[in-house]
């Protein structure tokens, strides 16, 4: 499982070169996650560990390949029901008030 962190570089990336055309530069992941350098070298670590990016020549991030652009649905947390009280498709609250 990412962590938010490494989700959120993650969606950069994807993002940045779905729009653009290209990836961003290690100077501009800084700037959009408010991290520096040291952090986000350690998430695209991280990314490259969990094989969703690959990142062989690191002298540059052109060379950067996403393999997967979103967290792997396996991997996601569950949520727990807004309401334990509230049952699903349950209209009693709305028919008998």
């Amino acid at each position: 499982m990412l962590s938010d962190y490494e989700r959120k570089v993650l969606r950069i990336l994807f993002n940045y070169s779905s729009g653009r055309r290209r990836l961003p530069t290690i100077h501009e992941l800084t700037v959009k996650t408010g991290k520096d350098k040291p952090d986000v070298m350690e998430a695209l670590e991280s990314l490259i560990k969990a094989e969703y990016i690959q990142w062989e020549d690191k002298s540059d991030t052109s060379n950067l390949v996403i393999l997967e652009g979103w967290e792997r649905e396996a991997e996601k947390p569950k949520l727990p029901n807004a309401s334990p009280l509230i049952k699903q498709n349950d209209l009693s609250y709305w028919t008998q008030y």
